[in-house]
């Protein structure tokens, strides 16, 4: 079983102190983040979204973090983002492909659908993401079917497709999520609500903890 590691999700604000505190969080999650997801939704103007990525860009790729562009597959390619996380609206991965090359990360929101994670698998997706599992500021509301840790256990007996449990995910109740043999835990609130060094350092002892 491979080790979870944690992809991180930006808060809505990214502004002021963020990129200080980004650096923290990768500071103490050495070989343990993976991925920071640029999400600031309600940004249309791509000049204002990229000047904010500007500087987040740049301490990912010092960390060896990969750099996610949410839903813009336009604003992925102006960025040179290291990929695009497309929900159910926001295209087809083929034609993100096509855009941002082969060597771009996909990844595609699959809510708790089997159906939806076997098509984004077709249409060459490089991870899914299940969720919610639990309360969520950043998983819509409407999200009205929860995704189980069955739903995980699932697609990893039968696909090599990394997974991505999402939505409420923290420290204490992480631990059946890994034992299911989710590939990544994404994670916003439980982070950036608090100390993110804290957070961090939590998350790695509960997934150690939990495998």
């Amino acid at each position: 079983m491979t080790d979870t590691q944690l992809y991180l999700i930006s808060p809505l604000d990214v502004g002021g102190d963020f990129p200080t505190r980004l650096e923290r969080a990768l500071e103490a999650g050495k070989g343990f983040v993976t991925a920071f997801q640029f999400r600031v939704k309600g940004i249309a103007d791509q000049h204002e979204a990229a000047r904010l990525a500007a500087p987040l860009q740049e301490i990912c790729a010092a960390h060896d973090v990969a750099f996610i562009v949410n839903d813009s597959v336009a604003l992925a390619k102006r960025l040179k983002a290291d990929g695009v996380h497309l929900g159910q609206d926001d295209g087809d991965p083929r034609d993100a492909r096509e855009e941002l090359g082969r060597d771009a990360q996909i990844g595609v929101t699959c809510h708790a659908s089997k159906h939806l994670a076997m098509e984004a698998g077709e249409a060459g997706a490089d991870y899914v993401a299940f969720g919610a599992f639990f309360e969520s500021s950043t998983k819509d509301k409407g999200d009205a079917e929860r995704a189980t840790t069955e739903t995980i256990e699932f697609w990893t007996k039968l696909f090599e497709i990394p997974v991505v449990a999402i939505g409420g995910i923290t420290p204490e109740n992480c631990a059946p999520l890994v034992a299911a043999g989710a590939d990544f835990l994404a994670v916003s609130g439980a982070v950036w609500n608090g100390d993110e060094s804290k957070a961090i350092i939590a998350f790695k002892e509960a997934i150690k903890a939990a495998r």
